[in-house]
């Protein structure tokens, strides 16, 4: 990998068919928080990733806004079409709308702004992902919303300085930075392994596991690791209006995403304020 790129957070498996769909979104306690009327309604959630198939029936409603900051479409900023397919299903865990078909994500009323940093490949710069993170902290919406989470389940092995000044910039602005921790991991919980900028002290860093609650073997770990998350074998939105299982730490990442969304409309409903980034983790 070139010193200057990030990539996506490698799947472990893509299955098209729906043997394996996965409960994940209702493992978590989601449906719990929808029984009492939190869908993450008025919370935007920025995805860093390779794009989103925008037309898909289980999430175009949720989609507020984009930009490219990728070479593909030539360059034209105001297509942000998913080209691989991770994107999608990451958009997919987060904000599947419910629509009475397809898939349903953990906080299926949050809004989604989709930004396109990596290509067709799962690669792009990291000065993509630093710029997307910057549009994310500066963007207002049509009724003046704003970015409360940004969702990355990408990663680089090689800390960089301006990566980190952007996640720094970003928490400072009231935004958590929820990223994947990698799937570098060994089997063996005391060893670590990390990726950027999940590792960053700033950012929740989310490791995988499985349905057993175990980590997944695949997990990276570390002393910077906040949360696991379902990641093995889950079912979600993917190219074409299509569905796809996939599996790996990218998939947990978003799981976290839906959830933090879901606690800021729920605890800023009841103490009638808005939630700072500690107040939200903590």
């Amino acid at each position: 990998m070139k010193t200057n790129e990030v990539k996506l957070i490698p799947i472990v498996q893509l299955e098209q068919s729906e043997e394996n769909r996965s409960s994940s979104v209702m493992e978590i306690g989601a449906e719990y928080k929808w029984k009492k009327g939190y869908t993450g309604k008025r919370v935007v959630v920025a995805v860093i990733d390779t794009g989103c198939a925008i037309n898909h029936p289980d999430i175009k409603r949720n989609i507020i806004g984009g930009y490219n900051f990728t070479e593909e479409y030539g360059g034209d900023i105001t297509i942000f079409e998913d080209t691989n397919g991770h994107g999608t299903h990451v958009a997919g865990i987060i904000a599947g709308s419910k629509n009475g078909s397809g898939i349903v994500g953990v906080a299926p009323d949050a809004k989604l702004l989709i930004l396109k940093a990596l290509n067709q490949y799962g690669s792009g710069s990291i000065n993509s992902v630093v710029e997307a993170i910057h549009y994310a902290i500066d963007w207002k919406g049509p009724m003046n919303e704003k970015v409360r989470v940004i969702s990355l389940s990408l990663g680089t092995k090689t800390p960089d300085p301006n990566l980190h000044a952007a996640i720094k910039r970003a928490v400072a602005h009231n935004i958590l930075v929820v990223a994947a921790s990698g799937n570098d991991g060994d089997g063996d919980t005391k060893t670590n392994e990390y990726r950027y900028p999940g590792a960053f002290e700033e950012v929740i860093e989310v490791g995988s596991i499985n349905k057993d609650n175990n980590i997944s073997i695949f997990s990276n770990t570390n002393e910077f690791v906040d949360l696991y998350a379902p990641g093995e074998k889950i079912y979600s939105s993917y190219l074409n209006n299509s569905y796809a299982t996939l599996t790996g730490t990218s998939m947990a990442t978003p799981h976290v995403s839906g959830a933090i969304a879901l606690l800021i409309e729920e605890y800023e409903k009841l103490l009638k304020k808005e939630l700072n980034e500690m107040e939200i983790f903590q």
